[in-house]
């Protein structure tokens, strides 16, 4: 009788598929009989498969259990601290994200503490306990059950914008739902699309390399192994020390402006050299030397060359737009900030700009009072805003092109399931199940040869376990769509059932573009501004309305890229896939209720701050100040601003120029194909070009710097080394950092109750900017 396969056991499946598809079986082996005399050395650059069996091997032990009193106590504990943890990021001038590597450094210190410490004994509770040493299914489990509760929900937009502009606060209760179904609902779009942006090799996310490698590292019992894990605690303890630094005793290192220093009283300068707090300036040529800004929890060491140098290309281009933009005084730009999110009043002078008065143009309804808009005047923004919102629409537009014109195969396998063909099978073989048809049950299941001819290597040992069913996805979709029902008509949204409807279909489609397009490069897409200008045009005239139709759009949108993100880390450590979807579940409820009490606690302590339009190195409001600014814009005045004849009608009609873009590059690369055309990727390159528009920019030259040396020339030069350290010392970096700045954010930097600040001295100013770039006066 044929072996069924199990959660956690193996079945033939991967050796017989092998082996009609005439690839070579892999043999399940344990990673502690891997030493590095096995390891294949590499005379050429590492290419993406090479870092795919190299620094991840292709090797598995179905055995080994991953749900154990070890995980679940581990994952439960690491999902409180992560959910705290990301509740602060939040808050932080510059977007940072936990790093699953960090997550896993913790949980192997819990879990070897518990292997070592709890005795071993053949009683039923003890070994219930201590099941035996601490194996990597059971770390990998925890990584993914905290990683999950670690993302911050883009719900605390929501739950901010309206306690700091609207004077508005929704129950604890109605919060907690509408975080959850947020990220719920994305949760169900990926896991029905994971064939598209998971399982194919060209979607390599690339973040996920730096945990798996040290999920190996640190649980091989190789002599070879020793020496790698030596040099990952030395840099782990190295950058957690030196995070005190710049964090708290000497803050100028967040930025060194070589040109600041020369020129103390210059705005321009500011504007151009400038970058250490939030809104600053574009930081060019300026030193960073805190990693938790260089990093921002998405390392320079893990991002392909291609995605480098698309960067590079964008980020050089944005100074220089942003620049000429400004000092050009289009939109009337030298009236309001240089880089700001908040919305400004037409009666703005160079010298002072002062903030649209929304209180007293939106209703206790949430809906605009034109009255008062007659008398106030339409809002602006800031020219760089603008610019943001522009190329963000054209980057939108481009990746469609581009996923198009370079991964047609891929694609294809995302409405796959639109095919009437496929529609007419799945309802005869469930028919065969409940007894209606004689078709046998599975029979009707379309084979996915073309589609798995692109699946990467580490798929092949994923077949040893049971799948996951579409129908728990489908189920989660569902339960979490009813309940966003139920959150926009309890909380007085103004956005109607059609609209979340609406809202849901747009996330969705949005999912397969961008979902694929970070599966390629590694970058996270910002694409927030199209998703309101979309819910602007369906529903004018309703700010709030907005603002939901974006929760249930973009945020599922970019919990869907977290899932996937995850999953893809699964398949990479051959976690069994009904334990990645329990233990995904499981973190996300715990993550969604601690995000919002430390929202909560960090609004009461840190409002006026949050209300400013530069806030502080260390608090800012601009995440939340970007999406309300957005939401009253584009939610209550679309036509009046952005349609043709409006101030900013360029920015809506960008996207039509965007679908042009990579067209040139993609010929090009047809007619000579040795020209390098294939590693431009356009998507990227219109989305750095506006990605300095916020946040503490002074980062951006070291992490270039961090990266080609990385990318360019260790892996070129020294790919074995590269294969062997490189992820491996991104994973200590990240690690030892946030546990730093954990510790800083409620010991002495107000996370929790006032702060308390270091002794003033020449490294930490008592006025003006860190890096010593003027500031004016009214800032």
């Amino acid at each position: 009788m044929e072996k069924q396969a199990s959660d956690e056991g193996p079945a033939p499946v991967a050796a017989d598929r092998a082996r009609d598809e005439k690839i070579d079986p892999i043999e399940p082996a344990t990673i502690e009989h891997f030493d590095e005399a096995d390891e294949p050395k590499l005379s050429k650059p590492a290419t993406a498969f090479d870092v795919l069996t190299h620094t991840i091997h292709l090797q598995d032990d179905p055995t080994l259990s991953a749900i154990t009193f070890r995980s679940i106590i581990i994952g439960l504990g690491l999902s409180v601290f992560g959910g705290v943890l990301s509740g602060i990021f939040f808050f932080k001038p510059q977007f940072v994200a936990i790093p699953a590597v960090f997550i896993a450094v913790v949980a192997f210190l819990l879990g070897e503490s518990m292997a070592r410490l709890i005795p071993r004994s053949s009683h039923p509770l003890l070994r219930f306990l201590n099941p035996g040493p601490f194996n990597i299914k059971e770390h990998l489990a925890i990584t993914i059950m905290a990683n999950a509760a670690s993302t911050s929900a883009l719900g605390l937009e929501i739950i901010a914008s309206e306690r700091l502009y609207y004077g508005r606060r929704v129950s604890a209760g109605l919060s907690f739902f509408m975080l959850l179904s947020s990220q719920c609902l994305g949760y169900g779009m990926a896991g029905m699309m994971r064939r598209t942006i998971v399982y194919p090799a060209a979607m390599l996310w690339p973040s996920n390399l730096p945990i798996n490698t040290m999920l190996e590292r640190l649980h091989s019992r190789a002599p070879s192994n020793r020496k790698p894990f030596r040099v990952f605690l030395y840099v782990f303890i190295g950058i957690f020390f030196w995070e005190m630094i710049p964090q708290w005793i000497c803050p100028l290192l967040t930025g060194i402006s070589i040109f600041c220093l020369a020129n103390r009283k210059s705005p321009t300068f500011t504007n151009i050299f400038g970058g250490a707090s939030g809104n600053e300036g574009l930081g060019l040529f300026s030193i960073c030397l805190d990693w938790q800004y260089i990093s921002g929890g998405l390392s320079p060491l893990f991002f392909p060359v291609s995605s480098l140098i698309s960067q590079g290309i964008g980020i050089v281009g944005c100074i220089i737009l942003f620049a000429g933009v400004y000092y050009s005084n289009i939109w009337e730009a030298k009236k309001y900030p240089f880089l700001s999110q908040a919305i400004f009043s037409e009666t703005s002078m160079a010298d002072s700009a002062v903030q649209w008065n929304q209180t007293a143009a939106i209703g206790p309804d949430g809906n605009i009072n034109s009255t008062a808009v007659d008398d106030l005047g339409l809002p602006n923004f800031a020219a760089s805003n603008v610019l943001n919102i522009l190329l963000t629409n054209m980057c939108i537009a481009a990746s469609v092109t581009h996923l198009a014109l370079w991964y047609r195969t891929e694609m294809a396998a995302a409405f796959r399931f639109l095919h009437p063909r496929r529609i007419l099978a799945n309802v005869q073989s469930a028919g065969a199940r409940i007894g209606i048809s004689s078709r046998p049950a599975g029979a009707g299941e379309e084979a996915e040869s073309a589609s798995e001819a692109h699946y990467d290597p580490h798929y092949l040992l994923m077949q040893n376990y049971k799948d996951c069913p579409d129908w728990w996805y489908a189920i989660v979709l569902a339960l979490s769509a009813t309940v966003a029902l139920i959150v926009v008509y309890k909380t007085n949204s103004t956005l109607p059932w059609w609209g979340l409807l609406v809202a849901c279909l747009v996330g969705y489609v949005h999912l397969v573009v961008f979902g694929s397009m970070q599966g390629i490069s590694g970058v996270s897409f910002t694409i927030q501004s199209i998703i309101q200008m979309i819910g602007g045009y369906m529903r004018p005239g309703f700010p709030i309305a907005n603002m939901y139709f974006s929760l249930y759009s973009y945020n599922s949108l970019l919990q869907g890229t977290l899932l996937a993100k995850d999953l893809k880390l699964a398949q990479y450590g051959h976690l069994a896939p009904r334990i990645t979807f329990s233990m995904q579940m499981v973190g996300t409820v715990i993550g969604a209720g601690l995000n919002y009490v430390m929202a909560n606690s960090i609004i009461d302590n840190q409002a006026d701050i949050l209300r400013s339009v530069e806030g502080t190195n260390i608090w800012s409001g601009a995440m939340t100040q970007q999406f309300n600014a957005q939401a009253v814009t584009f939610g209550g005045f679309p036509h009046e601003l952005f349609s043709v004849g409006g101030k900013y009608q360029w920015v809506p009609l960008s996207t039509f120029l965007g679908f042009a873009v990579p067209v040139p590059f993609w010929y090009a690369h047809r007619l000579w194909p040795r020209l390098g055309m294939d590693l431009i990727n356009t998507p990227v390159i219109l989305f750095y070009l506006c990605y300095l528009n916020l946040g503490i920019n002074s980062s951006v030259m070291s992490f270039f710097a961090a990266g080609f040396f990385a990318q360019w020339y260790l892996r070129r030069q020294h790919p074995n080394i590269f294969v062997k350290y490189n992820y491996l010392v991104s994973a200590a970096l990240d690690g030892g950092t946030s546990v730093m700045v954990f510790i800083l954010s409620f010991a002495v930097l107000g996370a929790a109750k006032a702060a308390v600040a270091f002794p003033k001295y020449w490294g930490n100013p008592a006025n003006g900017h860190i890096d010593y770039c003027y500031k004016a006066p009214s800032e």
